[in-house]
């Protein structure tokens, strides 16, 4: 079975605002910095490192801090001691709290910003590249987060949320456990599967130390620093950042502007006035401006200019950007060359650049994630003897089964030729009509339409009878599809990898880890 080079850009699943900054459509240059390409990352070192205003001192503060308590590989403590330094950069993801690492795709994003550290160290010898995993521990969608899926089960976390998630107590977990232990069954990958979940969500108090536990698990050994921005010493380095927001409302103005270039397409996120949040463990609320006072929305907390900008210089941790602001807040606090993310996330990132330009900060590099489809080779064998491409496969369903019923028919079942040779037979008519009388006309106008819409239904019946033939042949050709794209959508935008890694085992991470290539813009077709 061929690799047909399946681009993100012919995949069908990409916005067209993704497919046109893939394809570097010029209307669109304006809105990013450098496009992902291995030779664009030294202007982007040498911006950067002329412009970053960021503390790094704190910032290796705070990790080491964030790291209290966790077992943390040597290339980590290494890759954190190294951001003291200023020819060191970070390449970087975020992602929510997702149980139990949620979808797939978290593993791709994480794997993109490992492998593309590597890849700049090679071309780029002189500097130091740290792979970053920021978490959205200060995101309040608890129902976007709160479940996965193993092998068609929904395994889902219930209980009440109202702050930010990463505070939030992992008490209750004992229960999903105990069904997902279940689920699991015996044997070695399963039980390393049980102890993950136990160990990162039984042993930890709240959302965000599971989860750094969880991915540090994964990935330690490859230098992954995981970054909590929910954090008072980070905060306080954005606090300009903020204050300007209260006080200016810049980023509403800027965005709103560019969401005027991209009328064209559909725009991912609107500002609000203020993109900051007031938060607290139990509290998570936009902040307004009102009647001259701040206020935060459903609350009856309020304050003067002078009172909110004195909160903001003793407890900056009761600050929260949104999906507006979070970004620069990002980039304030580290050395970052690119952002790794999927398609959405690219989108809203397209939005910012007028905001960061406003703020004076570099804007960085921004890459598509790296896309999979985890295959075995059983599957492999289904698809090659049913004479299947993956463009088959990344196909249309009905599309497809149109396609392969042709290909197994006898018969055309494509009627143009007929269609065409009866248009042709009343044009003779029509211009018969056309030198008689007008009643004439619209009999034989009536009688075209007649005939052709008969043609159409004779081409459907076939059609039909010919798929009831090739029944078998179908079914399993559709069986197939849905394995590999579950509800017709993309297999990592649902399957959870412990689905994988049971039978799979640390196979799996090694294979994605020797087989994503960042920076090409394809579909990763890997055979397990």
């Amino acid at each position: 079975m061929p690799n047909d080079c399946i681009s993100y850009q012919k995949s069908g699943y990409f916005s067209k605002l993704i497919v046109d900054y893939l394809d570097e459509k010029p209307e669109l240059k304006a809105l990013y910095n450098r496009f992902p390409k291995l030779e664009n990352f030294k202007p982007q070192i040498e911006e950067k490192a002329k412009n970053f205003t960021g503390n790094r001192q704190t910032l290796v503060s705070a990790l080491e801090n964030q790291y209290r308590g966790f077992e943390i590989s040597e290339t980590t403590k290494t890759n954190i001691s190294l951001l003291s330094d200023n020819k060191t950069f970070t390449i970087t993801t975020g992602h929510q709290l997702n149980l139990f690492t949620g979808p797939l795709y978290f593993l791709y994003k994480i794997i993109s910003v490992i492998n593309l550290c590597q890849e700049l160290k090679q071309a780029y010898p002189d500097y130091n590249f740290v792979p970053i995993y920021w978490m959205a521990t200060e995101d309040h969608d608890f129902e976007e987060i709160n479940y996965f899926h193993f092998k068609n089960v929904k395994i889902q976390w219930d209980r009440e949320s109202f702050g930010p998630v990463g505070r939030l107590s992992t008490a209750g977990l004992e229960e999903v456990y105990e069904v997902f232990a279940q689920d699991l069954g015996l044997g070695d990958n399963a039980n390393y599967l049980k102890s993950l979940f136990d160990n990162s969500y039984l042993k930890y108090s709240n959302l965000a130390d599971a989860t750094r536990f969880l991915a540090n698990e994964l990935f330690g050994q490859k230098g992954l620093v995981i970054l909590d921005g929910d954090d008072v010493a980070l905060k306080q380095l954005f606090t300009s950042y903020a204050k300007e927001e209260l006080l200016h409302q810049t980023s509403f103005q800027n965005v709103t502007k560019t969401n005027e270039l991209l009328r064209d397409y559909t725009i991912q996120v609107n500002p609000r006035e203020i993109n900051l949040f007031y938060i607290e463990d139990n509290l998570r609320e936009r902040l307004v401006f009102e009647d001259n006072q701040f206020k935060v929305n459903n609350t009856n907390l309020v304050f003067s200019e002078s009172e909110i900008l004195t909160l903001l210089e003793s407890n900056p941790e009761k600050f929260s950007p949104n999906v507006i602001l979070r970004p620069l807040y990002q980039e304030v606090i580290l050395p970052n060359l690119c952002y790794i993310g999927g398609g959405g996330e690219i989108a809203y990132w397209l939005q910012l650049k007028a905001n960061f330009e406003a703020n004076q900060v570099t804007f960085p590099i921004l890459l598509v994630r790296n896309s999979v489809v985890l295959a075995t080779e059983k599957q492999l064998q289904k698809a090659d003897k049913l004479n299947l491409s993956w463009s088959d496969l990344f196909s249309n369903q009905q599309d497809l089964f149109n396609k392969k019923t042709q290909e197994f028919s006898q018969f055309n079942l494509d009627f143009t030729e007929q269609k065409e040779h009866l248009k042709k037979q009343f044009a003779t008519l029509h211009q018969m009509a056309s030198q008689t009388d007008k009643s004439f006309g619209n009999a034989v106008k009536a009688q075209e339409v007649k005939q052709l819409k008969g043609l159409e239904n004779l081409e459907k019946r076939l059609l039909k009878a010919e798929k009831k033939n090739h029944a078998e042949k179908l079914e399993r050709i559709l069986q197939l599809q849905n394995e590999l794209f579950p509800n017709q959508s993309l297999q990592e935008r649902r399957n959870n990898f412990s689905e994988f890694y049971l039978d799979f085992g640390n196979d799996l991470i090694q294979k994605l880890l020797n087989e994503l290539k960042p920076l090409e813009q394809t579909f990763t077709i890997s055979i397990l």
